[in-house]
């Protein structure tokens, strides 16, 4: 092998390590949690809502934007497909998962078997106030409503989280 040859081995070798670190960089990096996420087709959130009661057993995936992160012992995330859309839950084993506080504003996808729960009266009101306590507001049962109360969420095995697009 000639000199030149060499030398212009080495510079396409040089060039090529140098400019890996800049693609990984260019691409930002996703946290996974628990068992990820395997499910590739997501579930439109807005069916959830729809016909909860459609989905409920079945695994699905979700994705959104967090909207807001367990404050207390992150268990959980509120995820919203966009700025009008209610938050669903997405519930976590206590300490098996815990997700940080800076997720918020993060794009998930969540894995998980969707669960509907239908409550009482004083049952959605507890729910409620322990929520309250969480997030250290003061709760007042009368804004309770009339109902039906229902709490629907994702029992998620996994999720992954990434930084928003910008």
């Amino acid at each position: 092998m000639t000199t030149h040859l060499r030398i212009r081995t080495i510079a396409l070798a040089l060039t090529a390590a140098l400019a890996l670190p800049l693609a990984a960089a260019a691409e930002p990096a996703c946290a996974t949690y628990g068992a990820g996420v395997s499910i590739e087709q997501p579930t439109p959130l807005a069916a959830l809502a729809a016909a909860p009661e459609d989905w409920a057993g079945k695994t699905v995936r979700v994705e959104g934007e967090v909207r807001e992160v367990c404050a207390m012992a992150g268990c959980w995330l509120a995820i919203a497909a966009g700025d009008g859309d209610a938050p669903l839950r997405v519930k976590v084993e206590d300490g098996v998962i815990v997700f940080p506080l800076s997720a918020r504003g993060q794009h998930a996808a969540a894995q998980g078997e969707v669960k509907v729960t239908d409550m009482s009266r004083e049952q959605y009101a507890a729910w409620v106030a322990h929520l309250a306590v969480e997030r250290g507001e003061t709760f007042d049962p009368a804004t309770v409503g009339d109902g039906p109360y229902r709490r629907v969420e994702v029992q998620a095995t996994g999720a992954e989280l990434c930084p928003a697009a910008e």
